[in-house]
């Protein structure tokens, strides 16, 4: 993988975001030759600037609803190979700004793939999407790609447009163009360096660097969590695959292992025993919007298609966030801790 994106332009949509960061730094130490396209860090602390990559690759600051903007960096830049994940992220948000959701994660999709119609450089395009584009009907079966995509609030359902924006590109334009598309649903991801608030991880980890109990509103919600490197590896996987063979490109989940889907309270069991220091939780229902309650993926057409299987299970993935959140708290070399759990799952 490493010697394939050697060299390799690529262009990442919301680079400054958590995925985004890291993606960025491991396509960096990769000797890809990376472009950024986002606003600001949406979180202070942020893992784009721990990781320095202002000073590590070109970002370009912009917002993906601008389409003249992102037009003008797709002429210049010419990249190969296209990751889209920019993005209003949040289901909490999306009640309380759904415009705003909706032209970023659809507007912002067709803009992004009318510029790729416009560049035949570009190769391969992966758009991320999530698990939560399924219609969720609440039933303890897991979710497979041919399943109805109807996401019910806000931010769901405008990533399950998102789905069909690519899909209608692929149908009406990309069938004629030497462009390699595909969509990647993943599940809940946890992991050192993620900021952001109404996320089970970075409020475990507020509360602890705050010495409070953990505030958990649905501790009985099932979640396919896995750690951030495991799906940035399947995004980088699905790209050059599909780079090297178009037959490969396709619709994918990308999730944990069936054991693996456990629920928000048994996550914060973990990151208590994990973190140690006499950390506990309390179930605190705040009344806020519906948000589903249960999530799994079935990961078995990735599997099969790239011979694929998770690497860490969800106690590593715990155990490996604990480690570098207390190694933040301590103030060591971040980008050294980083790149060693990078080292862990990549050959970079």
């Amino acid at each position: 993988m490493k010697e394939f994106y050697n060299n390799k332009k690529v262009l990442i949509t919301g680079d400054t975001g958590f995925k985004g960061s890291v993606l960025s730094y491991i396509l960096m130490l990769m000797g890809a030759d990376v472009t950024g396209y986002a606003l600001c860090p949406p979180t202070n602390p942020s893992m784009y600037h721990t990781l320095e990559m202002d000073k590590k690759i070109q970002h370009i600051e912009g917002d993906i609803r601008d389409f003249s903007h992102i037009q003008n960096v797709f002429r210049e830049i010419q990249p190969e190979i296209v990751f889209h994940l920019a993005a209003q992220p949040l289901v909490r948000e999306s009640y309380q700004n759904p415009v705003y959701t909706y032209e970023t994660n659809v507007l912002g999709t067709v803009y992004l793939c009318e510029c790729i119609r416009q560049n035949p450089c570009v190769s391969s395009f992966l758009n991320v999407t999530t698990d939560k584009v399924y219609q969720n009907d609440e039933e303890d079966q897991p979710f497979q790609e041919d399943m109805p995509l109807k996401g019910r609030d806000p931010y769901s359902n405008s990533k399950s447009c998102s789905e069909l924006v690519t899909y209608s590109y692929l149908q009406s334009f990309y069938k004629d163009m030497q462009v390699a598309v595909s969509t990647v649903r993943a599940g809940n991801v946890i992991g050192g360096g993620d900021f952001a608030a109404n996320r089970i991880l970075p409020d475990c980890v507020r509360a602890a660097a705050g010495g409070k109990d953990i505030i958990v509103r649905n501790p009985h919600s099932i979640r396919p969590y896995q750690h951030v490197l495991e799906p940035l590896f399947v995004y980088l996987l699905i790209a050059m695959e599909q780079y090297r063979n178009a037959e490969k490109q396709g619709c994918y989940n990308v999730g944990p292992d069936k054991e693996d889907c456990i629920t928000t309270g048994e996550l914060a069991d973990l990151f208590c025993r994990y973190w140690g220091e006499g950390m506990k939780w309390i179930d605190r229902y705040d009344g806020g919007p519906y948000e589903a309650g249960f999530l799994k993926l079935d990961c078995t057409k990735l599997k099969e298609t790239f011979s694929w299987q998770p690497k860490w299970n969800v106690e590593q993935a715990v155990e490996q966030s604990v480690e570098w959140y207390k190694a933040f708290y301590h103030h060591e070399d971040m980008q050294k801790v980083t790149k060693r759990q990078i080292g862990e799952m990549f050959d970079v």
